[in-house]
């Protein structure tokens, strides 16, 4: 299938220095958009796709970060807080056009039973999770249609597949999230827009320390005794499948570490002792 040509994307040069200038060239793959890209997941998929030949631009909250990301490969970095409509209208207005969103804002912040739940707290991973993601897409849709081949990339969790105990808030809102994905395909289906969903397990990234709200030592410990995943094995599942032909849906992709079947399901090895 002939791809259509990639789309320029205009900017407000007050948020951005020469941000027109860098998307004045014109990407091999077209414009693809990465959320919550200043770190992590995001931030690796983001030079990833750039590698792959596409044109990125890249939005967090964090927008210093967010520059340290873009930078080094040229990409255009844009304010965006996908819990806030106004904050997702005013980025997507810079973009066009559109080949590939991928939507990977997304955390969990704290852990407890039920009995304990701190609503303020699950409020928050609904309305990031969950919300945000509904709303970028909703955003977007129209512009990924006209490309003639776009792709719609959610990042979400094997949480979205395994409850397990304390992580009712997190595990809801990433269920949510899938079953969004999965009626996303079927209204989808006869567009020319292709849905894919990944599904990492254990990712060695800020995610724990988030999480547990900055203590080093309990994040630390999420990943004692196995290889976790990297950021940048993620980010190659996401390429990799936003680089197959326009023809094929690579719909779902779970990735855990070798020592991980499950969200619960996890062989941890003691440490070598040194002499």
């Amino acid at each position: 299938m002939e791809r259509p040509a990639p789309a320029r994307v205009r900017t407000d040069p007050s948020t951005e220095p020469r941000v027109t200038d860098k998307l004045e060239r014109m990407a091999e793959r077209g414009v693809a958009v990465v959320t919550g890209a200043s770190s992590g997941i995001g931030a690796a998929t983001a030079r990833a796709l750039a590698k792959e030949g596409f044109s990125v631009v890249v939005g967090a909250r964090r927008l210093e970060r967010l520059r340290e990301v873009s930078e080094p490969i040229g990409a255009v970095a844009l304010p965006l807080d996908v819990t806030d409509p106004g904050s997702i209208a005013a980025f997507a207005g810079e973009i066009p056009e559109l080949r590939l969103l991928v939507n990977n804002a997304g955390g969990a912040f704290g852990r407890e039973p039920i009995a304990q739940a701190d609503e303020d707290a699950w409020r928050r991973m609904w309305e990031l999770n969950f919300l945000g993601t509904v709303r970028v897409t909703k955003t977007f849709l129209p512009k990924l249609e006209r490309s003639g081949d776009g792709h719609v990339v959610v990042v979400g969790s094997i949480a979205g597949f395994d409850p397990y105990p304390e992580g009712a808030g997190y595990t809801g809102a990433k269920h949510a999230e899938r079953a969004f994905t999965k009626t996303l395909r079927l209204e989808l289906l006869g567009k020319p827009i292709r849905v894919t969903e990944i599904d990492p397990g254990l990712v060695e990234t800020e995610f724990s320390l988030v999480r547990f709200g900055g203590e080093t030592e309990r994040a630390r410990k999420v990943y004692e005794g196995l290889t976790p995943l990297t950021a940048e094995d993620v980010a190659e599942c996401i390429a990799w499948a936003a680089t197959r032909p326009s023809h094929v849906n690579v719909d779902e992709i779970v990735v855990m570490p070798r020592d991980q079947a499950s969200a619960t399901d996890i062989v941890r090895r003691p440490a070598e002792r040194t002499t």
